[in-house]
């Protein structure tokens, strides 16, 4: 259908577009959840329906955002339907640790990683902190399982991980191993770990990373280090060094160019 100066309409056009992309949703959201929601956003005039937080489809935000930054950070329009992490504008407040104690698993970490960038030092303490933080609310949930839900879990993931997140206590094998860890720096070198020079910490470090043991010290040693190299190794930082390839969008292939052509 054109107009009278025989310019195409594109109304009925963009109408069509627009219900096509709603159908989507719908599809999607149909075959995820199995029903389909008796308030339809298809119905043009009505606000769209308010799913629970969480992913569900990639948003199209998201997409122009990504392919428009050219890899530069961005920092995104208030209200975009994706959430992303904002660089904190005020000192980050350990959840988990005191101040002190922060400082201190800050120190470790940066002796079990060696030399790293600041931002990525100060993230991986962070996430050790978050894990500690939210590893109290893990284990009542895992306390607080159905028993179906817990045959299907141990059925997954096997038995021994379920008890291990039912049992786990996190926050005391912090507690007890700072102070195991401020108790060997002063039989050692008579100081605090702390008040330690960096040779110093990092060779009581080293002793206790080779000790095989049940004792406090080694089962704290052993978990911050973990939670070290996982935290540092989805840091922007630690990605970067694992050349990895993952959230991100391409205009094509990146191996297409690599592949020959066949006759």
């Amino acid at each position: 259908m054109k107009t009278s100066d025989d310019a195409p309409d594109l109304s009925n056009a963009i109408s069509r577009r627009q219900w096509l992309l709603r159908l989507g949703e719908m599809v999607a959201l149909a075959g995820v959840s199995g029903i389909v929601p008796s308030k339809s956003p298809l119905a043009f005039g009505q606000d769209r329906v308010e799913l629970p937080p969480g992913l569900y489809l990639p948003s199209s935000d998201h997409l122009v955002h990504a392919l428009s930054s050219g890899n530069r950070w961005i920092t995104p329009p208030l209200g975009t339907e994706t959430d992303y992490a904002l660089p904190a504008a005020a000192p980050y407040r350990p959840k988990f640790f005191s101040a002190e104690e922060f400082a201190v698993i800050t120190r470790v970490v940066e002796v079990i990683l060696g030399r790293i960038e600041p931002d990525a030092l100060a993230q991986t303490a962070q996430w050790i902190d978050l894990w500690f933080h939210s590893s109290i609310g893990l284990r009542q949930a895992a306390q607080r399982l159905g028993p179906l839900h817990r045959v299907l879990a141990a059925a997954y993931y096997g038995e021994s991980a379920v008890k291990e997140l039912e049992t786990a206590d996190p926050p005391a094998i912090a507690h007890a191993g700072l102070t195991a860890l401020h108790k060997a720096a002063n039989e050692k070198y008579r100081g605090d770990f702390a008040t330690l020079n960096a040779e110093q910490q990092a060779e009581l470090l080293r002793l206790i990373g080779g000790m095989n043991s049940e004792d406090p010290l080694v089962k704290f040693f052993g978990l911050i280090r973990g939670e070290a190299i996982r935290g540092y190794y989805t840091s922007a930082a630690g990605l970067k060094e694992l050349d990895y390839k993952g959230n991100a969008y391409y205009g094509e292939c990146p191996a297409c160019g690599l592949i020959p052509e066949s006759g």
